[in-house]
């Protein structure tokens, strides 16, 4: 078990290598990340701190309880929403205060498995999510290597106000996602807005980031060529399942 410093370590280098420009996954102040600690807490970028520079202080270690609350109730005021993140710092006395987004990344940090979270605005992914046809063109899988490093389907959620109501929208989406693949989902694709990818490790999260981007650029090469060939239900269970792949994906770190 990783102590709290070599996590913190870990979810700092993801999160600077994350913000490479020459990837194009995040500008300014976008996107934002975490990293669980234990059952109780974890770490999450600061609001309004920048990815590409971010180090130790750029993160907030907060209480995964009084969030999840606040992720439970029915409605929330902006301002519930600004209180209940200060009041669930473990350090009360800190300068700066958790992103918004702290809410759903308190929820897939609950979820078995799941230590470390990248949320980014790719611009060829945000071509796609804010196309009129985004859920139609992301409803296949396109290649084998997208299935090893990004699952058998990625999660689907339509445009919801950031804050408690997409946070509570994704995490009807995700449950939804595993009564049906009994897993949770490696990609997450939210409409008009960007992806958020879900890891054992931080390795898992740049990977199934990184074949997300790439799968963006084929499906925009693929449309401009009239249209995508989706791989059939079939062939993707096959590949989804097949021991070879799942050696495949354990040797390249993301299984």
């Amino acid at each position: 078990m990783a102590t709290e410093q070599e996590t913190l370590q870990e979810l700092v280098a993801m999160s600077r290598r994350l913000a490479d420009p020459a990837l194009d996954y995040v500008i300014l102040g976008e996107g934002n990340t975490s990293a669980a600690l234990d059952e109780e807490s974890f770490y999450v970028k600061a609001s309004g701190v920048t990815l590409r520079d971010i180090g130790e202080t750029g993160f907030v270690r907060v209480g995964r309880a009084p969030i999840l609350d606040l992720l439970a109730r029915p409605e929330v005021t902006d301002d519930e929403v600004r209180e209940g993140m200060q009041a669930a710092r473990i350090n009360a006395n800190s300068p700066i205060r958790p992103s918004v987004e702290t809410l759903f990344h308190a929820y897939f940090l609950s979820l078995p498995g799941i230590r470390f979270v990248g949320h980014t605005h790719p611009t060829a992914v945000n071509s796609i999510l804010c196309s009129r046809n985004a859920e139609a063109l992301l409803a296949g899988r396109l290649f084998p290597d997208e299935i090893v490093c990004c699952g058998p389907a990625p999660c689907w959620v339509p445009y919801v106000d950031p804050g408690q109501p997409l946070s509570r929208a994704i995490r009807e989406r995700v449950e939804a996602y595993i009564d049906t693949y009994n897993a949770a989902p490696r990609i997450v694709l939210m409409q008009n807005h960007g992806l958020i990818a879900l890891g054992r490790s931080s390795t898992e999260v740049e990977h199934a980031t990184a074949m997300a981007v790439k799968t963006a650029r084929v499906l925009l090469g693929a449309a401009a060529c009239g249209g995508p060939n989706f791989l059939s239900p079939e062939q993707v269970s096959r590949i989804y399942t097949r021991p070879d792949e799942k050696y495949r994906e354990k040797m390249i770190g993301v299984a």
